[in-house]
């Protein structure tokens, strides 16, 4: 593979056929998968992303914004895509381009109804989104005989699917709270099937889902951080690639003597003489300054270099004491080897922060 030249994030399509492919090998064949390609395909491509996955054939696409979803319409995408958290003003929108809301509350459930009865729909397809123990979107299990009530009452939609998401699938530790959430969501959508006289396409799973509770994988499962390459346990990490890689290059090399200081605010002063290299990457780009200061660090001809001083807007410096190196070398800060989940533990985050902060203006390339 070429040495970057510049600072450029890598997306390795193969990669992404890799992870689709196992993680589709955990289904049944008559189960669906729901690719999530919200925040540009977790901080990658999403027009590119989800051009493959259609190619693939990925049964339903996911964003969480019309925004997200007439730009996917826009690059050839002719997938149905959920829009996992429509607001009422892009609803004339969202019906012209054919993406398909998730319905979460009364008041936004009356307001697509409303817009959806303006614009003349027959049967449009909608999501209704049940909370079972997230806290953060959906009907309860009380609103049941409302939200049939008001189904009944518009020929205008029609629901596709019920579904709910899962707060704690990865962590075992909390396997009994999860088995109550699917229970809950299996006996909602009992009564949910039975007011309706009609079976939409019934999905809890996540990627941790996916690969705990295969029990629960039911008519579709939707995976968004798994299809990167991240599987939310070292175990799983081993069966996935990780899609994206950040490089960068050494822009110069300075040579520090005992007592100078580097960066901004004179955070680092050196008590004795080193090598820096500076990178054309800063906290513009995605590299918080919480990485600063000996926090973070990027690899160099397979050798660890600690990022020094405060991080910059655009630039980083990194100590190069003991690694032979260049001005023009490449510098990987995540990819396969270190992963995003190992960069992001060097402050305590996760490799989701990590890989969906990159900045756009950061070039993309597929390799």
């Amino acid at each position: 593979m070429p040495k970057a030249q510049e600072t450029v994030l890598e997306i390795n399509l193969k990669a992404l056929k890799h992870n689709f492919e196992y993680l589709k090998s955990k289904l049944n064949t008559n189960t669906k998968f729901l690719a999530v390609v919200k925040a540009f395909a977790y901080g990658s491509d999403a027009c590119e992303i989800a051009k493959y996955l259609q190619k693939l054939d990925v049964d339903y696409l996911a964003v969480a914004y019309v925004n997200e979803g007439v730009a996917l319409r826009n690059a050839g995408i002719t997938k149905p895509i959920l829009v996992l958290h429509p607001q009422a003003v892009n609803f004339k929108l969202l019906i012209e381009r054919c993406l398909e809301p998730s319905l979460y509350n009364a008041k936004i459930l009356n307001e697509f109804i409303a817009v959806a009865q303006q614009e003349k729909q027959t049967s449009y397809p909608i999501h209704i989104k049940f909370n079972t123990g997230l806290n953060r979107l959906g009907f309860c299990e009380k609103d049941i005989d409302y939200i049939t009530s008001k189904i009944a009452e518009t020929s205008s939609i029609k629901i596709s699917s019920i579904f709910s998401h899962l707060a704690a699938s990865e962590d075992l530790n909390e396997k009994e709270f999860t088995l109550k959430q699917i229970e809950s969501f299996k006996t909602i959508s009992k009564n949910m099937i039975e007011s309706l006289g009609y079976k939409p396409l019934l999905h809890i799973c996540n990627t941790s889902g996916i690969l705990n509770y295969p029990e629960a994988h039911l008519d579709m499962v939707r995976s968004g951080i798994g299809l990167y390459g991240f599987g939310n346990s070292e175990k799983e990490n081993k069966n996935l690639k990780p899609v994206a890689t950040l490089k960068s290059i050494i822009s110069q090399i300075h040579h520090i003597e005992k007592g100078e200081t580097v960066g901004y605010n004179r955070a680092f002063k050196s008590d004795g003489f080193l090598k820096t290299a500076t990178l054309p990457i800063g906290h513009a780009d995605g590299i918080g300054r919480q990485y600063g200061n000996g926090n973070g660090f990027v690899t160099i001809n397979n050798k660890k270099a600690l990022i020094i001083g405060n991080v910059c807007m655009d630039m980083i410096m990194v100590n190069i004491t003991n690694i032979d190196c260049k001005e023009g070398d490449e510098v990987i800060i995540f990819g396969e080897k270190p992963s995003a989940s190992i960069f992001a533990q060097t402050v305590n985050t996760i490799s989701y922060e990590v890989i969906t902060g990159v900045s756009q203006r950061i070039k993309r390339k597929l390799v």
